[in-house]
C-alpha cells in the first residue's frame, strides 16, 4: 500500500516497520492539516497487515510535535453544554484512532512535546525520549482550560490519580528522566542510544505475526477498563483470534512433536527461538 501525499509528515517503509517523520515547519504545530493526514494514514494502516510496527518522530532538531493549534478553541462556545450534548473533539477522535491501530505504535520523542504533541505520544502504545532533548508538558491549565486531547483522560491510566494530576496542575515542563519515573515514557535514553534502542524494538516486534501484535494489544488495552473477570474473557476471545489467523497450533505441534519444550538447552537459549 502507498503511503504518500502527506503535507505534515514523510513516510519510510523499512520490511515490516514504518517511520513516519514529522514535518511541518515551523513547529510541528497540531492543526487540521496534521490531524487530517494522520486520518488518512490510520485509514491506510488499519487494513494493511504488512506493516506491524509504526515509529512516530520529527526531523525538526528541537520539537517532537508542538501544542495544538489554538484555532481549535478560539471559535467554541463560551456556553456551557449538557452531558448528552457534548460530541467529541476532532483531535480526540484522531488520537483514539492512532490509539486503536492493529499495528504497534512507537514515539521517539528527541524534542518538545507539549500539549497536544505530549497527548500525541500519550496515544502511542510505547513511549521512548531523549536525555537532554526532550521536553514535555500539558499547559491547559494555565489556559483556562484541560487537556483535552485525551491527555486528562489518559493520564491517570498511565501513571496514576495523583502523578497525573502533579503534571497536569503544575503546567510545567520536565524532562526525560522525570518523565520516566513519572511513567509517561517507557524509557528515558541518552541522545545517541535512543535511535538504536527504538530501531532494534521495531525490528524485534516486526518478526512477529501481524495478528498476534493486535491480539496482545487489544487485550492489554482491554484489561485497563475492565474488571477481572471480564478481562480474563477478553484475553480468551482474542487467543482465539490470534490462533484461528497464525500458524500457533502448527508451531505448538512441532514443538511437541520434537519435546523441544521439555529440552533443557532450548530452556537457556530462549531468546533466540
Amino acid at each position: 500500500m502507498a503511503y504518500e501525499n502527506y503535507t505534515t509528515f514523510k513516510t519510510t517503509t523499512d520490511g515490516a516497520v514504518l517511520a513516519v517523520t514529522f514535518d511541518y515547519p515551523p513547529v510541528n504545530i497540531q492543526g487540521i492539516p496534521m490531524l487530517d493526514d494522520l486520518n488518512q494514514l490510520a485509514e491506510t494502516l488499519e487494513g494493511d497487515r504488512s506493516i506491524k510496527v509504526i515509529v512516530f518522530q520529527s526531523a525538526h532538531p528541537e520539537i517532537f510535535v508542538a501544542h495544538a493549534d489554538t484555532n481549535f478553541l478560539k471559535d467554541m462556545s463560551t456556553t456551557a453544554v449538557s452531558q448528552d450534548e457534548v460530541e467529541l473533539l476532532y483531535l480526540q477522535t484522531t488520537l483514539e484512532r492512532i490509539s486503536k491501530l492493529p499495528q504497534a505504535t512507537i514515539a521517539k520523542i528527541e524534542g518538545f512535546a507539549r500539549g497536544g504533541g505530549h497527548e500525541f505520544a500519550l496515544a502511542c502504545d510505547m513511549r521512548f525520549a531523549a536525555r537532554g532533548k526532550a521536553k514535555f508538558m500539558q499547559m491547559e491549565v494555565g489556559m483556562g482550560i484541560l487537556p483535552c486531547g485525551g491527555g486528562a483522560s489518559r493520564m491517570a491510566r498511565q501513571v496514576g490519580l495523583g502523578k497525573a494530576l502533579e503534571i497536569i496542575l503544575s503546567a510545567r515542563d520536565f524532562d526525560a528522566d522525570e518523565a520516566a519515573a513519572y511513567g509517561t515514557i517507557n524509557k528515558a535514553l541518552d541522545a545517541d542510544k535512543i535511535g538504536i534502542y527504538v530501531d532494534e524494538l521495531a525490528q524485534r516486534i516486526a518478526l512477529f505475526p501481524a495478528e498476534s501484535i493486535n491480539a496482545c494489544k487489544q487485550t492489554v488495552y482491554a484489561s485497563i477498563d475492565k474488571p477481572i473477570d471480564e478481562a480474563l474473557k477478553e484475553e480468551a476471545y482474542w487467543l482465539y483470534q490470534a490462533t484461528s489467523k497464525t500458524p500457533a497450533i502448527k508451531r505448538f505441534q512441532v514443538a511437541d512433536e520434537k519435546a523441544m519444550q521439555n529440552d533443557m538447552s532450548n530452556q537457556r537459549n530462549w531468546k533466540h527461538w
